[in-house]
């Protein structure tokens, strides 16, 4: 039997909260009132399952990706698939890599069919799939430590820019990260694709073997991890400029690499207090309250985009 998922509303009374299991969404359509209301029951219904769906094939999901070959089965988990697979050949990466950012994507994309939508977004945990018809436009909040968010920085997405994806990843996210970066946060052309790359350039910001970088075998940690025996980052202590620049240059190598390849649209890297912004070049910083404190993420939404 399906179980429902938890459904509710913030606190402004115009954001969807949907809940199952890891996945937490905050939901936002505007348009008409009778657009929005279909919208949302459109994403109610698809959510309605969707994790269940991912769990039967959750052994696969958890397997290393291969560039080409997909015997995946549900169009979210092939969705995953297709997000991590341009770097399966040179990186080692499951399709778990790209599961925030495809199912937001999914449920935006039921609500976008369900009715006419001036601007809709999904976020999932901070991995956001949007929508932006003619004239609209999304501002996306950087921050520097997603466990304790702060607001350093926004970035404002067009209608008439490619990217409509954004996904955050590091140490201190939900999943485990090779790296050492604090937050990453990518443009892409969808959720998925911003999910996967933010992966790959964060596992990139790296110092391998340095004395003060703490690493442990992701299974000891988490027995059912898809990263198994390789060593993920516990703890990392005061490194010096230098370090931290080439850190930092480590991961804009990749990310640059990424953005000629059209797998991005742009990323901002951040380590220690350092930030290395490619292919971003409007980002508008901080007022210096919001720099002083942590903000909750629906603090931080409605911050950005009330």
């Amino acid at each position: 039997m399906t179980r429902l998922p938890q459904t509710g509303w913030l606190a402004d009374g115009k954001r969807l909260h949907l809940q199952d299991g890891p996945i937490d969404l905050i939901v936002e359509a505007r348009a008409g009132e009778a657009n929005v209301r279909a919208a949302y029951e459109a994403a109610i219904r698809r959510f309605t399952g969707l994790l269940d769906a991912l769990c039967e094939e959750l052994p696969e999901l958890r397997r290393a990706a291969h560039p080409a070959n997909c015997t995946l089965q549900g169009v979210v988990a092939r969705r995953m698939h297709a997000a991590v697979a341009p770097f399966a050949a040179t990186h080692f990466i499951t399709p778990m890599a790209a599961v925030a950012g495809a199912v937001a994507e999914e449920v935006l994309g039921a609500m976008t069919q369900a009715a006419p939508l001036d601007r809709a977004y999904v976020n999932n945990g901070g991995d956001i799939a949007l929508h932006l018809a003619h004239g609209e436009q999304f501002a996306v909040g950087l921050v520097d430590h997603p466990g304790m968010p702060r607001l350093i920085g926004k970035t404002v997405i067009h209608a008439g820019d490619p990217s409509r994806g954004v996904a955050t990843s590091g140490r201190h996210g939900r999943s485990f990260s090779l790296g050492i970066a604090d937050a990453v946060t990518v443009l892409a052309r969808t959720a998925a694709q911003a999910d996967a790359a933010a992966t790959i350039i964060a596992n990139a910001v790296d110092l391998p073997g340095h004395r003060l970088i703490v690493r442990r075998a992701a299974k000891d940690i988490q027995p059912d991890s898809d990263l198994g025996e390789r060593l993920v980052t516990r703890a990392v202590g005061r490194l010096s400029p230098r370090d931290v620049a080439v850190a930092l240059e480590a991961g804009a190598t990749e990310a640059r690499a990424l953005l000629a390849a059209g797998l991005i649209e742009g990323a901002a890297i951040h380590l220690q207090g350092e930030t290395v912004a490619v292919a971003l070049d409007d980002i508008e910083h901080a007022a210096p309250q919001l720099l002083s404190r942590a903000i909750a993420p629906t603090e931080i939404e409605s911050l950005l985009h009330a």
